[in-house]
């Protein structure tokens, strides 16, 4: 039976290097999948594969192989799912007079949505965004969702 025990043990510490040899490769390849991503200047693929590339590392610190696969897939779902706005929308709202500050308890992040009481500005040439001034800081908010893409500096 110790033997039977002791060969098991084997085959699972030689199965789990197997594993993780297949995920830092593919860790790699997302990240190498981010630059590419960035390099076609592309929004919706730049916050897909540095989603992956994040998840996949964030995943590997937290969870070892197995967390950095984990996290690839959430990171990358989140991060296609929020992309950043285009350079023109960036520009226009740091170039518009600031309307008035709204002052609100709550911590204003990218990714979570902002607080109901703010009102939103359209952007007018791309109707995909809306911007305020929150806590004395310019963000841009996906409308329909309310949620913040981008805190603008």
């Amino acid at each position: 039976m110790e033997q039977f025990i002791s060969r098991f043990v084997e085959l699972v510490i030689e199965r789990k290097d197997e594993i993780m040899k297949k995920l830092v490769i593919t860790a790699a390849v997302a990240a190498l999948m981010a630059g590419s991503a960035f390099a076609h200047d592309t929004n919706r693929e730049a916050g897909t594969a540095a989603g992956m590339a994040g998840g996949a590392a964030a995943g590997a610190v937290v969870g070892g192989p197995i967390g950095a696969g984990v996290g690839a897939v959430v990171g990358g779902a989140l991060g296609g799912a929020l992309t950043p706005p285009p350079p023109e929308v960036v520009t226009y709202v740091a170039q518009q007079p600031a309307p008035p500050s709204v002052v609100v308890r709550e911590r204003i992040v990218v990714g979570k949505p902002i607080p109901p009481a703010v009102v939103l500005t359209p952007v007018p040439k791309n109707p995909r965004y809306a911007y305020a001034v929150v806590n004395h800081q310019r963000v841009i908010v996906e409308p329909q969702s309310r949620t913040v893409v981008q805190i603008v500096n």
